[in-house]
């Protein structure tokens, strides 16, 4: 791993375990624009999502809105779109897929969005819906 990927990387794993007191706390965390640094290492690892549980992606990784990634690539029809918060909680796995606000459409986003994995280590199943929340305080 590149030095910058091991930044990255130690970033987006701060941000992750961070929103854990976060919900503890009772506290809705608000991101900035640099949440984009984030939500760019959840779109560079479709690939990988598929390939750590010995898949093959169903297609080419759908493209978003806000930011934007692949979108000359995407086909018809695979979209993922909602706001970038929502889309790197999924892929940091501190979200279940129902429990944000994205709107997935299309085989390959769905298959994505439900196995959705951004860090190394073997496949690990996203938390039941429901599970992860904003405590009550």
């Amino acid at each position: 791993m590149s030095a910058r990927s091991s930044i990255a990387a130690r970033l987006m794993e701060t941000w992750s375990h961070s929103q854990a007191l976060y919900d503890v706390l009772g506290q809705v965390r608000v991101d900035g624009d640099r949440i984009r640094a984030i939500a760019h290492l959840g779109a560079i690892t479709y690939g990988w999502t598929f390939a750590n549980r010995s898949a093959k992606p169903p297609g080419p990784a759908p493209s978003g809105a806000l930011c934007e990634w692949n979108t000359e690539s995407a086909p018809e029809g695979e979209v993922l779109t909602g706001p970038a918060t929502d889309f790197c909680q999924v892929v940091a796995q501190t979200r279940n897929i129902a429990d944000v606000g994205l709107c997935v459409t299309g085989k390959a986003a769905t298959a994505w969005m439900n196995q959705a994995q951004r860090f190394a280590g073997p496949p690990n199943d996203p938390p039941p819906p429901g599970s992860r929340h904003t405590q009550d305080r």
